[in-house]
């Protein structure tokens, strides 16, 4: 199978599976659907040779970010937030945001278009485009500082976040 027709196979798929997000009545079956265009824009990132993005974002957002969303549908009183509920105004004003939206992203599309991968395109990349060693290198050479910035800034806030938990708990002696 060309690099081509997967290509467009994997994006028919993501997109298939991201509109069952939206209409699904089951708000299960929409995070299940969710999972699955995860899985599907992973495939996408092993066709750009990116092993350990596709990595990354099954870890991340297909386990991790999946299961708090499993918890918050668990906690929701689905009976109270049925779609019946909503009132015609809020249907209405749902209703030209999202036709307005459409207008602006087919003008977008319509304006810029953009070729599809072909095995040309693709030749380009070398074996090691998009794993971990390559990544390491330039973080730590060319990124040096803003890497470390950013350690420092998530240690002063998981500082923050302990002392803030221990003021709330009673406890003050820190």
């Amino acid at each position: 199978m060309e690099i081509t027709n997967i290509w467009y196979f994997l994006s028919a798929l993501t997109l298939l599976s991201a509109l069952m997000v939206v209409f699904a009545k089951n708000p299960i079956h929409s995070v299940l659907y969710l999972v699955f265009t995860f899985f599907c824009i992973s495939g996408h990132y092993v066709l750009l040779n990116a092993q350990f993005l596709m990595a990354v974002n099954i870890i991340v957002y297909a386990g991790a970010i999946m299961v708090l969303f499993l918890f918050v549908i668990m906690m929701l009183d689905l009976r109270k937030n049925m779609p019946e509920s909503k009132s015609s105004l809020v249907k209405l004003a749902g209703s030209v945001v999202a036709g307005t939206l459409l207008v602006i992203l087919v003008a977008a599309f319509h304006k810029n278009t953009l070729p599809a991968p072909t095995a040309d395109n693709t030749a380009n990349f070398t074996s090691q485009t998009g794993m971990v060693e390559n990544l390491g290198k330039v973080l730590y050479s060319e990124y040096l500082l803003p890497f470390e910035l950013v350690s420092i800034l998530f240690f002063v806030a998981m500082v923050g976040a302990v002392l803030l938990g221990k003021r709330e708990a009673g406890e003050r002696n820190f």
